[in-house]
């Protein structure tokens, strides 16, 4: 009798008993009696036993939180912003985050921070600083520094902030794209300066290059020379004929005619 009931007890307690996996990017957060320990399950399976211990599993992989956010700018002009939070938990740090916070951290912890550091932060730009490439580098490296000094310490390591959009108002944008629009005209205006001053210039060239020629001929022309390229101007001719004569003068007789 008494042997039946001891099997009968130990089959009630094996029945009892579960398994919970512990997979790679994960790590166990286990609570005894209702008392949760301070070091973490590692990888692999763990036993846990109802009322006496449970485990719960962690995702302590890279993990992002994406942001729609209304901010006002400077000027009090309301910007459109969506944002990225890559974060990841402390592995060590989870038993903590489970005492203090509790599994629901996203919202209780890193959500209301990431969102109060993106309205304090952009709040302090200009709108066109906003929208400028270097603005918003700046915006996510302060975002960041303000995140990392205020989550890190409660085991939450901030990996990078993004901005992946900004939405202006639309009065702001119309304006925006009518000084684009004015500055290609601009742009293009230029342009058609310097090639009108390149033309200009290649004018100017070939006028100097003329007259610098007809100054060479006016300098080297002489009285010989002119008569050497009339003679050889009418020897191309087949039809006439150069006869020397004593006083140096030429002579043409037409070859086709007597």
């Amino acid at each position: 009798m008494r042997r039946s009931s001891a099997i009968a007890l130990i089959l009630m307690a094996c029945w009892g008993t579960g398994c919970v996996i512990i997979e790679d990017g994960e790590v166990g957060v286990s609570k005894s009696f209702g008392t949760i320990d301070d070091i973490t399950v590692p990888q692999g399976v763990a036993i846990q036993i109802p009322i006496a211990r449970q485990v719960e599993t962690w995702d302590v992989k890279l993990q992002e939180i994406k942001e729609t956010a209304q901010v006002p700018s400077s000027e009090g002009l309301i910007i459109g912003l969506d944002t990225s939070l890559l974060f990841r938990v402390v592995p060590e740090m989870a038993p903590r985050i489970r005492k203090t916070i509790g599994r629901n951290y996203f919202n209780l912890l890193i959500q209301p921070y990431f969102r109060n550091a993106i309205r304090d932060v952009v709040s302090g730009y200009q709108v066109k600083n906003i929208y400028a490439e270097e603005g918003r580098r700046q915006i996510a490296e302060r975002v960041e520094t303000f995140l990392k000094e205020t989550l890190e310490p409660e085991g939450i390591t901030v990996v990078d902030v993004l901005l992946r959009d900004v939405v202006l108002p639309a009065r702001f944008k119309e304006s925006i794209e009518a000084k684009l629009t004015a500055e290609q005209r601009v742009q293009q205006k230029q342009f058609e300066l310097e090639q009108a001053r390149k033309d200009a210039e290649i004018e100017v060239a070939r006028a100097e290059g003329a007259a610098q020629a007809q100054r060479i001929i006016r300098e080297t022309l002489s009285d010989s020379y002119l008569q050497y390229l009339w003679i050889q101007t009418l020897n191309q001719n087949p039809n006439v004929i150069y006869v020397a004569t004593e006083a140096n003068l030429p002579i043409f007789k037409n070859v086709g005619r007597k």
